[in-house]
């Protein structure tokens, strides 16, 4: 195994965002590190790197604005190369360290590698949605569960008349839970006429799938439901592309993310759609809390990067607020216990993605309804909705 990548990433980013954000006093002295675990390189580094950026705006507007409690904060992160071995080892190594809360990791296998090691705390907060903490642990995960987003996929699909649906997931954690979801999602009585008419997988390994793709063809399905996250997806598009398939292609949340878009922007289907969240539809928003912290977080990405936000910088930017809010409010000096208390007390929370309570006991401040469907625009390089919240027409 190669060594885990080290990088206090936070430091270089923010201080080149410093100049770019509004401010009033900075704050000063020793800064209060938090440690995060994000995936830089390999499959995952699409989010992982928004997220980083994320993390480091954050960082730079709350110290602008005079840190927590007069006291400067950094996000220090290092990379788990999208691999649950290197996670697992970054996971003991901070543990021994006796920290008290740790952000991430990203991707559905490298938090279930980590979890058991957090039964008895620190928190750890998993920027996963296909990550499924245990209700009340010290484990919590970002936005909706994957299923309630796929949900709202497949409610999606219903209402815009297509019954005959194809998909196509990775092997790996994250496409094993995408297929539970999709399952769960056509088990429900109101899509019993939704037909899954050809369903294929494939391995991160794999540099084609024109062949499951054209059983998916040859099945006659009118939508495509594909789950994996970073470059599989990439894969999923060459082959839509090499053998011609002309149907929406409804991706995960994980891969609404601007660049990958971007980048991918030559091999794109001509409909692709996803679950985005509250931010991504500010006019549909009416004014109040909600709103306000969509309006927050949009504007500073705009300030600090030049561009629309996207779900990779949506997925660290809530928890990173709760946790600063847990130490703002208990002091730096905060027990594991204390944090985890606060966060499981929290509701009515205005976040970029939503409004959060975690009184349920999910351990994800967000349930059902969280999601909107949304669609590329490659003419402006970004997202727009495309439904009511929860996929509805």
């Amino acid at each position: 195994m190669q060594p885990p990548l080290r990088i206090a990433g936070s430091i270089a980013i923010a201080c080149a965002l410093l100049g770019g954000l509004t401010s009033t006093s900075r704050a000063a002295g020793e800064p209060f590190e938090i440690n995060a675990i994000l995936p830089l390189t390999g499959p995952g580094a699409f989010i992982g790197k928004s997220e980083q950026t994320a993390l480091a705006i954050v960082e730079a507007k709350t110290n602008k604005a005079g840190g927590i409690n007069g006291r400067p904060i950094k996000f220090v992160v290092q990379d788990d190369t999208s691999s649950p071995q290197v996670a697992l080892q970054l996971a003991n190594e901070l543990l021994a360290k006796k920290v008290q809360v740790i952000v991430g990791p990203s991707l559905t296998a490298e938090c279930g590698a980590v979890a058991p090691l957090f039964k008895d705390g620190p928190v750890l907060y998993c920027l996963s949605g296909g990550f499924h903490p245990q209700r009340f642990s010290y484990a919590f995960a970002y936005g909706p569960e994957s299923v309630d987003s796929i949900d709202t996929n497949i409610r999606y699909f219903r209402t815009h008349g297509f019954k005959r649906i194809g998909m196509i997931v990775t092997t790996d954690a994250t496409g094993q839970d995408g297929e539970k979801g999709f399952d769960a999602a056509l088990a429900e009585p109101e899509n019993k006429d939704l037909v899954v008419v050809a369903r294929e997988h494939f391995s991160l390994s794999e540099q084609t799938v024109t062949a499951q793709l054209s059983r998916i063809k040859a099945a006659g399905a009118q939508a495509l439901f594909t789950w994996g996250t970073g470059t599989p997806i990439g894969t999923v598009y060459h082959g839509i592309q090499d053998i011609g398939l002309d149907i929406p292609v409804s991706i995960s949340a994980p891969n609404v993310v601007n660049a990958e878009m971007k980048q991918y922007a030559a091999i794109l289907p001509k409909t692709v759609v996803a679950a985005g969240m509250a931010f991504m539809v500010p006019d549909s928003l009416s004014r109040g809390a909600l709103k306000s912290a969509v309006l927050d977080f949009t504007v500073s990405l705009k300030n600090a990067v030049g561009e629309q936000p996207d779900v990779g910088y949506a997925i660290a930017w809530d928890p990173a607020l709760i946790l600063l809010d847990a130490f703002r409010k208990l002091g730096f000096n905060a027990t594991a216990q204390q944090i985890h208390d606060y966060i499981v007390s929290l509701h009515d929370w205005a976040g970029a993605n939503g409004m959060y309570d975690f009184r349920t006991g999910t351990n994800r401040g967000m349930g059902m309804g969280s999601a909107i469907m949304v669609q590329w625009d490659p003419a402006k390089g970004s997202w727009f909705g495309v439904s009511k919240f929860g996929g509805g027409s």
